[in-house]
C-alpha cells in the first residue's frame, strides 16, 4: 500500500445506488475519499470490513447545552404546558453554563452523536456571551469551546453562530434570561471571523450563520447579517427557526401580514444553502412554495413530539421534490433511527395508514427516508458529506452483522429492520469518520474521559 493512500474492502456496502457486493474504499491523508468501487476483487493486503457499511448520518440542527436538561422537564408545570414554559426552564440552565461547562457537555453529546451513527452535526450555537451578558474578552470564547469540543469527539462540524436581538415580534425588548445570546448583526459577523481566525475551516470544519427566528431577528437586521456573510463567506450556509409553533405564526400573521415561511420566501431569495428548521406549521401554498425553493426542512420529530410542536406535512412536501434532514435539537434522543422512525410513525398515527412516506418509485420506506436525510443532511450542512463516493468525507458506520436485526435477512431489508425493529442494543459496531475509527465495539475511543468531564459539569450545574 502506497504513502497516502488507504484501502478498506466491505463485502456489502450501501452506496447511492444502494446496497452494492464487494466494495473497495479508497481514501486520502486529508479523511477524503477517492475512489469507491463496487463488484472489485480483494488487493492483497487490504483491511476488511467486520461487518456491513453505511454512511454515516449528518445531523442537521443541534443545541449542545441543552442535552444537560433532558428529561427535567418532564412535569406539568401549568394547565397549558407547551413549548413556551420548556423555554422558560431552558433558559435557566442557559444562565448558569460556563465556557469549561460548556465544552464538557458538548463533547459527551458529541461522543453520544457518533456512537449513534450521526458523524457530522450542525451546531445552532446561541449561547456567546458571559453571564452577566457582557462580551467574554474573546468574543468567540463559546464557540471556539464547541468547536473544540467536536475536534476532540472526533465528529465533523458546521458551526452556526446565532443572530439574536429579540424576545419577539414587533422588536420587543430581550428579556433579561436572554442577555447571554443577543448580538447586533456587525457584532456577530465580527464574532464568527474571530472564531475563523481561531479556528480556521478543514475538512471536518464548516461555517455559517443562523439568523434564530423570525420573532427574534428584524427584517433588516437579517438582510444585514446575510450581505456581510455573503462579504466574507459566500455561499455558506444559512440556518433559521420557522413556523415552530402555532403561537409563532399567528403573532407573524399579526405583525407582517403573512405567515412565517411565506413571507421569507417572498423577502429573501431562500434556495439550496437555506435550511428551514422545523417549518412544521405550513400550509399547502407554503409547503409547495419550499420544495421547488431547493431549501432544507430541518426536522427534528423527537423533540418537535416531546415539546408538542404538531406534524410537518411530510408526505405532500416529500411528493413535491422537498428536501429534508433530521437533527437532534435539544437531545431528548440522540439517534438518528429514532428521528426516522417517528417521522414515519407521526404520519402513520395522523392519516391511520402504514407505510405512508414510502412512494411508487420508492417503496422502501426507511430507504426513501435514510436517502432523503443523507442528502438534505449533507445539502444543510454545506459539506461534502453523507455518501460513500469519491471526493465526499470518509465517514461511516460498520453494522455489527450478528445482530438480530441483521442476521439471517437479506440486504434489501437491513435498513428496514434496523430503523423500525428495536432490538436492544445498537446494530452499529463501528463509527468512522475521516477514515480515523472513533467508534469500536460500540464504545467511542475516549468515552470515560469524556464523560467523568460531563458529569463534573452537570454537579456543578446542579449545585
Amino acid at each position: 500500500m502506497t504513502s497516502g493512500r488507504q484501502l478498506l474492502f466491505a463485502e456489502h456496502a450501501y452506496l447511492p445506488q444502494g446496497w452494492r457486493r464487494d466494495v473497495l474504499l479508497e481514501w486520502n491523508d486529508a479523511g477524503i475519499l477517492t475512489a469507491v468501487t463496487p463488484d472489485s476483487p480483494v488487493p492483497p493486503g487490504s483491511a476488511r470490513a467486520s461487518g456491513p457499511l453505511m454512511p454515516g448520518m449528518p445531523n442537521l440542527h443541534s443545541h449542545a447545552f441543552q442535552r444537560a436538561m433532558a428529561g427535567l422537564a418532564e412535569y406539568r408545570a401549568h394547565a397549558g404546558d407547551n413549548f413556551w414554559s420548556w423555554r422558560d426552564l431552558m433558559y435557566r440552565l442557559a444562565a448558569r453554563i460556563t465556557p469549561e461547562g460548556l465544552e464538557a457537555i458538548a463533547r459527551w453529546l458529541y461522543v453520544e452523536m457518533l456512537k449513534a451513527g450521526y458523524t457530522s452535526v450542525c451546531e445552532f450555537h446561541y449561547v456567546h456571551h458571559a453571564l452577566d451578558g457582557s462580551p467574554y474578552e474573546n468574543a468567540a470564547e463559546l464557540g471556539q469551546r464547541v468547536v473544540d469540543a467536536a475536534s476532540q469527539a472526533g465528529i465533523g462540524m458546521t458551526m452556526l453562530p446565532v443572530l439574536y436581538q429579540y424576545s419577539g415580534f414587533g422588536k420587543r425588548e430581550p428579556r433579561p434570561d436572554q442577555r447571554r445570546f443577543v448580538n447586533t448583526p456587525q457584532a456577530l459577523l465580527e464574532l464568527l471571523l474571530t472564531l475563523r481566525r481561531a479556528r480556521p475551516e478543514h475538512g471536518a470544519l464548516a461555517y455559517g450563520v443562523a439568523p434564530h427566528s423570525l420573532r427574534a431577528v428584524s427584517h433588516p437586521a437579517l438582510r444585514a447579517l446575510l450581505d456581510g456573510l455573503d462579504a466574507h463567506l459566500p455561499g455558506a450556509p444559512i440556518h433559521i427557526h420557522i413556523a415552530e409553533q402555532t403561537g409563532e405564526v399567528d403573532e407573524c400573521v399579526a405583525a407582517n401580514g403573512a405567515r412565517p415561511v411565506a413571507w421569507l420566501l417572498e423577502h429573501f431569495d431562500v434556495d439550496a444553502r437555506w435550511c428551514l428548521v422545523h417549518a412544521t406549521h405550513v400550509d399547502e401554498a407554503e409547503a409547495a412554495a419550499l420544495a421547488a425553493s431547493g431549501a432544507v426542512a430541518g426536522l427534528c420529530p423527537t423533540t418537535e413530539a416531546n415539546l408538542g410542536d404538531g406534524l410537518f406535512p411530510a408526505q405532500r412536501y416529500l411528493d413535491a421534490g422537498g428536501w429534508i434532514g433530521i437533527g437532534s435539537d435539544s437531545h431528548i434522543a440522540v439517534d438518528w433511527r429514532s428521528e426516522l422512525r417517528l417521522l414515519e410513525y407521526g404520519q402513520r398515527l395522523a392519516q391511520r395508514q402504514r407505510n405512508v412516506l414510502a412512494s411508487a418509485t420508492r417503496p422502501q420506506v426507511a430507504e426513501r427516508l435514510f436517502d432523503a436525510a443523507l442528502a438534505g443532511g449533507a445539502r444543510a450542512s454545506g459539506r461534502a458529506i453523507g455518501a460513500l463516493e469519491a471526493g465526499c468525507r470518509a465517514d461511516w458506520l460498520v453494522l455489527d452483522s450478528a445482530h438480530p436485526s441483521l442476521d439471517g435477512r437479506r440486504p434489501d431489508d437491513w435498513l428496514a429492520a434496523i430503523v423500525f425493529c428495536e432490538h436492544g442494543h445498537s446494530p452499529i459496531a463501528e463509527v468512522h469518520t475521516g477514515g480515523r475509527c472513533v467508534v469500536r465495539e460500540g464504545r467511542h475511543v475516549d468515552e470515560a474521559r469524556a464523560y467523568a468531564a460531563y458529569r463534573e459539569a452537570l454537579a456543578r450545574l446542579r449545585v
